[in-house]
């Protein structure tokens, strides 16, 4: 095992870009951990009297139009949003790689009809299925949550489903089942354990999926509500303002973009170390 992820760490190294990525996403994650001692004010208290102030040494990204400080509020809501996408992804994940096992070690009917079911739902765009599960349960965080990691689930499932086909058969697995070794021991360790590089880089880059479909949801009024802060409400909070103070929608934006590109680029840098033959 230490040898492997000797050799992980040595191909993740190679690629320089992700490496940079992989920093963003460590800071951005610490920033969200200690929101509370980093923000200079409180993210829900209003000053009237500062309302729509530029960006400057007091507000480093100005006030919005309740006087709120915009860099505390991005602050926390770097932690609302890593919480949910964090969360969320691990509960698709540990659905889907159920499911996919299951699928993928029985066939026949059972997988044909389950993954006919997973084939139907990945046939609705994530975004869409989300937004109608979110109709149906209604705002709030543990519903957004739900709403996005039920949405991701077929996913995981397809790729863990593949991962299993092409294990499962394999003469270290034959040799296991010969020896008397049951169904689920035989799934979760010996086959599940050698399909895990997929499933950590899916479940990377599923943060950043998860983050943005947060983002939409609370933009649109179906996810985190006030005063609460999320980057995809303070963008929805700032539209109204965007002639005037394009800050209001800036920062927020810029915190979504750089977040999911840089998970979306250590995603394809964990790929690659896992798979050295993928490296461009």
């Amino acid at each position: 095992m230490g040898k492997r992820l000797k050799e992980f760490f040595k191909n993740y190294k190679k690629n320089k870009v992700a490496v940079v990525a992989l920093v963003i996403v460590i800071l951005i994650i610490l920033a969200a951990i200690f929101e509370g001692k980093i923000a200079p004010y409180d993210f829900a208290k209003q000053y009237p009297k500062d309302r729509f102030q530029t960006p400057s040494s007091i507000h480093l990204m100005g006030t919005d139009n309740f006087g709120r400080d915009i860099f505390s509020r991005v602050l926390r809501g770097a932690k609302i949003s890593l919480k949910i996408g964090f969360i969320s992804v691990l509960i698709s994940t540990a659905i889907g790689v159920l499911i996919g096992a299951f699928a993928g070690f029985y066939e026949g009917p059972f997988d044909a009809v389950i993954m006919r079911v997973m084939d139907t739902i990945l046939s609705i765009p994530q975004l869409v299925l989300a937004i109608a599960i979110a109709a149906v349960l209604g705002n709030g965080m543990r519903n957004l949550i739900l709403s996005v990691s039920l949405a991701a689930i077929p996913s995981y499932a397809r790729i863990v489903r593949s991962q299993v086909l092409s294990v499962k058969n394999l003469e270290y697995v034959e040799s296991a089942r010969l020896s008397g070794v049951g169904d689920f021991k035989l799934i979760f360790s010996e086959i599940l354990p050698n399909c895990f590089a997929p499933i950590i880089v899916q479940s990377t880059i599923g943060v950043g999926v998860a983050i943005l479909s947060a983002a939409s949801l609370s933009f649109i009024g179906m996810g985190i509500m006030p005063p609460e802060a999320e980057w995809g409400q303070m963008l929805s909070e700032g539209r109204a303002y965007i002639r005037n103070y394009p800050y209001l929608t800036l920062f927020p934006g810029l915190s979504i973009a750089i977040t999911i590109l840089a998970l979306n680029i250590v995603g394809d840098g964990f790929r690659d170390a896992f798979d050295p033959r993928n490296r461009r």
